[in-house]
């Protein structure tokens, strides 16, 4: 599943494509996964304009001329591929999160399109989604800002101060620091690949039950959240075989990586091994000399 630092490339990337853009149709073929409902999304976003689009946790929120926002959210294996106008098949660019399918960009829409955007201009939103976890959702603007708030903080808000961290921690005491950090209603946009990174960046086991963790650390843990997220979107993501950019490349992140994909492997800094467990069934990594 795509991260923050994923969902907010693909922010940036699809702002530049589809902002000020009049919706024309919209159309799908999983209307299970439409709310309210496929009918009503197609009547209400045809003839509006996309004035923004704004990033909430993983979810993407659009703004759309007379009050409404439309929220998608790719979940494991959804991508958006947007086709300017009058380009062949070679022009598709891919604003992508979620696992790239094989096949994914052939022949568009294919079998993996169950949601489609039209454009006034002729250009196109394909929404690809292997397992159809992804979902789409038109809602007003007092739905949205329930939905903003039912997020924790996010690590780039003035919120996100080492006061309010170190509170959430104390909630929790019997909680692994890991566990901690995924839980979207305590600290939203964090997934696997920056716990883990974030975790090893602070010298601090994810395995560590939360009321074990010293000032010090909770300090230091704090401090690298932002850091690591802030690089991560500079590169504009990581691939890890989940990530796209807009014109189909990797995002720049795996080389930085520390831990997260590197079981088995040296660590870069103490030269220990990299170890892989599961945790709340999620693969988790982490180097055993260097992370207490």
């Amino acid at each position: 599943m795509p991260e923050l630092p994923e969902v907010e490339t693909l922010r940036r990337e699809l702002t530049k494509a589809v902002k000020a853009k009049t919706v024309k149709d919209f159309w799908t073929d999983w209307p299970k996964n439409v709310k309210p409902s496929a009918s009503t999304v197609k009547t209400k976003i045809k003839g509006k304009i996309i004035l923004d689009i704004r990033r909430r946790a993983k979810i993407l929120i659009i703004k759309l001329s007379g009050g409404n926002f439309l929220l998608i959210h790719l979940k494991l294996t959804g991508q958006l591929i947007y086709q300017p106008k009058k380009l062949p098949a070679t022009s598709y660019k891919l604003i992508a999160g979620g696992h790239p399918q094989k096949g994914g960009l052939d022949n568009l829409p294919n079998k993996f399109t169950h949601y489609i955007f039209s454009f006034s201009d002729g250009a196109k939103l394909f929404f690809n989604d292997l397992r159809k976890f992804g979902w789409v959702k038109l809602v007003s603007k007092l739905q949205a800002d329930k939905l903003v708030s039912d997020f924790g903080i996010e690590p780039f808000t003035r919120d996100f101060t080492l006061k309010k961290f170190t509170e959430i921690l104390q909630r929790y005491p019997n909680r692994k620091i890991k566990q901690i950090l995924l839980d979207q209603t305590l600290i939203s946009g964090l997934g696997n690949i920056y716990c883990d990174e974030s975790c090893f960046a602070a010298k601090i086991l994810p395995t560590r039950i939360a009321r074990m963790l010293k000032e010090q650390e909770i300090k230091r843990l704090f401090l690298v959240i932002p850091k690591i997220l802030k690089l991560a979107i500079d590169k504009k993501g990581t691939s890890a075989d989940t990530y796209v950019q807009l014109d189909g490349s990797q995002g720049g992140m795996i080389p930085y990586l520390k831990v997260y994909g590197r079981q088995k492997q040296k660590c870069k800094r103490c030269r220990g091994l990299i170890h892989k467990i599961k945790l709340n069934g999620r693969g988790t990594h982490f180097c055993n000399s260097c992370q207490h």
